[in-house]
């Protein structure tokens, strides 16, 4: 029976990790917006680490499960307002939906603690090791049923100007593992005392990748790269208004004067948000004429987010959440299809079993499951006037024209990199990022939805300008570091300058390898477990070697 002292230490690890994830990602507070991911990033794998030590890989299985619901509950506990208030279900689906999509990272989490205490009990879980573990199962986030990354450890520190650099080559899981070797690190310093040989190496593995970091990340584009005025139009349109046929309208004309605003600042290319036009457009003869000659006045490219239509397989109609290009001279110029779709908001997995009880939650644009589109793809316009210099001060090339190569990822497709970078490998010089954060509310997930956009363009080294119908729209440079942002819940026009990748850049590591490191990391793995095995053989045992009763079976592996 575990004594009474090993009984409060679990209850404190376990606090530990539950307060620490949370405070890891960006929250509102008092008016502002509270930050502390650089630095209590590194605390959830050490608490994590000391609360499974000396278990069984199940009773770690089960430990790791508990604390990953409960400190991913927390984290997802916009999902009330996303449930309640938007989608109108019950208060207490309500209450059940963040400990209900908090069961799909704690699986992981679970995995990972099983894992970890596996290998330890053979002697193999080294720290390096563990970081690797973590990163083989932040990417399973990513995939497994089709993906919910949110939350990431990675994206902890997307304000780490030092080490973001090295996403050009690792992609978010390089800081995955960055983050769980120091966490590992600190965890055996609590335990030990000591960090050990292997200890010391972790410490200088931190420091190079921080100082190299600056180096790897994508360069500035040259002064004389092709500079495009772009603006995102935020239309503040509220979620329990955006699908009446009364407020489309009032919508549209809202949209029309944020665009003309916009052009009026020498904006030759707008973003408007996700489903900003609520209708399918190609359906809509007066709403195309309306929009072509928004575009023949204003001079502009529109981008924007609306319905698309096409041929069901099963008969009848499909619909996929589109964004549509519009020339600046009123000529259609293509649509993207969104590839990725969001289970239980744009489409019910296994909805012959639980489509009732989802109805509530998964409704918008189509009554049934919306269709995919094939791949990420860019989109090219043709034609697009240069901006002013930089500065703004004087013409840089009046007259001069460029065709500018656009990629345009619409919302939930923005937390997989491993989709964004495919319209970078497809030539796009630019991100134009649509989404509708109204679903959130005034809570910490638009903010921590545009740190993980951020990553997006640190990994493959474009600009990205994104327009969000109720915030926050932003503008980030190739290096990930938001340059302009608006304010939640207000309507905005945001214009900037934006460089265009040239189509004959070189692209990042990430774009070109994708995720190479993840699977380096999956083969040290790999390479544990066979170790692990193979001395498990050798042992004569069918269970677990257990470690000496004076070793830190998880974290003391290389006492001198």
């Amino acid at each position: 029976m575990a004594s009474r002292s090993a009984v409060s230490r679990w209850f404190l690890y376990g606090a530990g990790y539950w307060l620490a994830t949370f405070a890891a990602f960006p929250h509102p507070l008092f008016g502002g917006v509270v930050d502390l991911g650089i630095v209590a990033s590194w605390l959830p794998p050490m608490f994590l680490l000391l609360a499974i030590d000396g278990c069984t890989p199940r009773m770690a299985a089960l430990r790791g499960l508990g604390l990953g619901l409960l400190a991913h509950a927390s984290v997802l506990h916009w999902a009330y307002v996303v449930t309640v208030h938007y989608g109108g279900a019950h208060p207490l689906l309500g209450l059940l939906a963040p400990p209900g999509m908090a069961l799909y990272p704690a699986a992981f989490t679970a995995g990972f603690a099983a894992v970890a205490a596996a290998l330890a009990r053979r002697g193999v879980a080294s720290l390096f090791v563990l970081a690797a573990l973590w990163v083989v199962f932040d990417h399973g986030r990513s995939w497994v049923l089709g993906g919910f990354p949110w939350a990431t450890l990675g994206y902890a520190q997307h304000a780490n100007r030092l080490l973001l650099g090295i996403v050009t080559v690792t992609g978010v899981y390089g800081l995955s593992f960055v983050v769980a070797l120091g966490g590992a690190m600190l965890a055996r310093l609590v335990r030990h005392r000591a960090l050990g040989r292997e200890g010391a190496v972790a410490v200088l593995t931190i420091v190079v990748l921080h100082a190299i970091g600056p180096w790897l990340r994508a360069p500035e584009l040259s002064a004389n790269a092709p500079t495009v005025r772009i603006a995102a139009v935020q239309g503040n349109v509220d979620q329990g208004e955006k699908w009446s046929p009364r407020r489309f309208d009032e919508t549209l004309r809202d949209y029309e004067a944020g665009t003309r605003a916009g052009a009026s600042q020498g904006a030759r290319i707008v973003v408007w948000p996700e489903s900003a036009v609520t209708v399918a457009v190609e359906y809509e003869r007066e709403v195309q004429a309306r929009l072509e000659a928004l575009a023949q006045e204003t001079g502009t490219a529109l981008v924007f987010g609306s319905v698309g239509a096409g041929k069901h397989p099963e008969g009848g109609v499909a619909y996929y959440d589109s964004a549509f290009v519009l020339g600046s001279t009123g000529k259609w110029i293509g649509r993207y299809d969104k590839t990725h779709l969001v289970p239980f908001g744009e489409y019910v997995p296994l909805r012959w079993l639980i489509g009732r009880i989802a109805s509530a939650i998964a409704r918008g644009i189509s009554n049934r499951d919306l269709a995919r589109g094939p791949a990420p793809t860019a989109r090219t316009i043709p034609a697009v006037p240069l901006a002013t210099s930089r500065s703004g001060d004087a013409e840089a090339g009046e007259g001069a024209v460029t065709s500018a190569r656009v990629g345009i990822p619409i919302c939930y497709e923005l937390l997989f990199p491993n989709s964004v970078r495919r319209f970078v490998g497809d030539g796009a010089g630019v991100l134009l990022a649509v989404t509708n954060d109204a679903w959130y509310g005034r809570t910490g997930a638009p903010y921590q939805f545009l740190a993980m956009t951020a990553l997006r363009s640190a990994e493959t080294g474009v600009w990205t300008v994104r327009a969000a119908n109720t915030g926050v729209s932003a503008v980030i440079d190739a290096s990930g570091r938001v340059r302009d942002a608006t304010r939640i819940f207000e309507s905005a026009v945001l214009v900037a300058d934006v460089p265009l990748r040239s189509p004959d850049a070189k692209p990042t590591f990430y774009v070109r390898h994708g995720d190479a490191f993840v699977v380096g990391c999956a083969v040290g793995v790999g390479m544990a477990v066979g170790w692990a095995l193979r001395r498990g053989r050798r042992t004569g045992h069918g269970e677990l070697e257990l470690a000496n009763e004076n070793q830190d079976p998880v974290l003391d592996q290389d006492r001198e």
